[in-house]
């Protein structure tokens, strides 16, 4: 796990995304955590902005899964919002692993659900500070693909 990061601002968060984003290839897997506000969507803005996507990003949390192809030949990107998903059942329903090898996979509220989507996988934690604004974020490596450490 990296120490925890503080981002002072929403355009500090999206820039971590963004940097992160130069670190990733097709077949990577992220499962975002944190509470209503804790920057997910923010954080998967500048993901996207790194992976050169069509956007616009916004939540997808009525439409559960949306694709991004990509705008400059890299990999697509895969974003979830697995909040109100009932269980592992409908996840699977949704035929992620159709796409993992050749996207980018983002699952916000995945914790717990997702992880039977790869072995190779990061794990990101944010967090708000409601009296500062700021947010906390932490990057947990798993698999053979993270064995020598996380990028940021």
């Amino acid at each position: 796990m990296t120490q925890p990061v503080v981002l002072g601002t929403a355009a500090d968060t999206r820039a971590f995304g963004e940097r992160l984003a130069h670190d990733l290839r097709a077949g990577d897997l992220v499962i975002l955590t944190g509470g209503l506000g804790a920057g997910k969507t923010t954080f998967t803005q500048g993901l996207a902005a790194g992976l050169g996507v069509r956007g616009p990003i916004t939540s997808p949390t009525f439409v559960i899964a949306r694709v991004h192809p990509s705008l400059v030949g890299g990999p697509a990107l895969v974003h979830v919002d697995a909040y109100r998903l009932g269980g592992m059942a409908e996840l699977d329903d949704l035929d992620l692993d159709a796409d993992l090898d050749a996207s980018v996979t983002v699952v916000e509220w995945g914790h717990g659900l997702a992880e039977d989507l790869s072995d190779d996988r990061l794990e990101i934690t944010l967090e708000a500070d409601l009296e500062t604004e700021t947010r906390t974020v932490a990057v947990t490596g798993h698999g053979e693909r993270w064995k020598a450490g996380v990028p940021c």
